[in-house]
C-alpha cells in the first residue's frame, strides 16, 4: 500500500484498507504495521481476524491503559502490571454504535496509592485518552478499578 506525500499537520494520521476477499480486509498503518480484519462465517467471513468494532475497543483500551501507566509512573508509583477488562453494549439497529462501555482496571504494584490510581484513570478519561473521549460523545463510558498490592 502506498501513502501519498501530503502535507501533514501535527498529530495527523493515515491508514489504508485493502479488500482481500469476501469480508476480509487488510489494514495498514502509516507506521507500516498491518492487521487482517475479517467477519464471522454467518456474514461471509472465515473468522481469520478481529472484527473492525473489536479493534475500536482494543484501540481505546490500549489508549487509556497507555495513559494510566504513563501517569502512574510519572507520579512515581511502582506499577508492575495493568490489565483492563472491557465490556461494551451496541445498539440493536444500524448503525450499531457502542451505547455503553465499561473499563475495569486491575493495577498491580508495590505500595500503590489508591487515590493515585483513581486520579490516573480519571485524567485519562477526561483529558488524555482521545479514543475514549471521542467514543464518550456517543456511548456512556464508566470505569472502576482494583489494586493488587505486591508484598516484598
Amino acid at each position: 500500500m502506498h501513502f501519498e506525500n501530503l502535507q501533514k499537520g501535527n498529530g495527523d494520521m493515515k491508514a489504508s484498507i485493502k479488500w482481500v476477499e469476501q469480508v476480509s480486509f487488510l489494514g495498514e498503518t502509516e507506521s507500516g504495521h498491518t492487521i487482517l480484519m475479517d467477519g464471522p462465517p454467518e456474514s461471509g467471513g472465515r473468522n481469520l481476524g478481529p472484527r473492525p468494532m473489536e479493534l475500536v475497543l482494543l484501540g481505546t483500551g490500549g489508549c487509556t491503559t497507555y495513559d494510566v501507566i504513563h501517569i502512574l509512573k510519572k507520579s512515581r508509583q511502582q506499577v508492575t502490571d495493568c490489565v483492563v477488562k472491557i465490556e461494551a453494549e451496541r445498539a440493536v439497529e444500524d448503525p450499531k454504535v457502542f451505547t455503553k462501555i465499561h473499563f475495569h482496571f486491575i493495577v498491580t504494584g508495590k505500595d500503590l496509592k489508591l487515590e493515585q490510581v483513581e486520579r490516573a484513570i480519571q485524567l485519562s478519561a477526561e483529558k488524555y485518552c482521545s479514543a475514549s473521549i471521542m467514543l464518550s460523545k456517543m456511548a456512556d463510558i464508566t470505569h472502576d478499578f482494583e489494586v493488587i498490592q505486591e508484598t516484598p
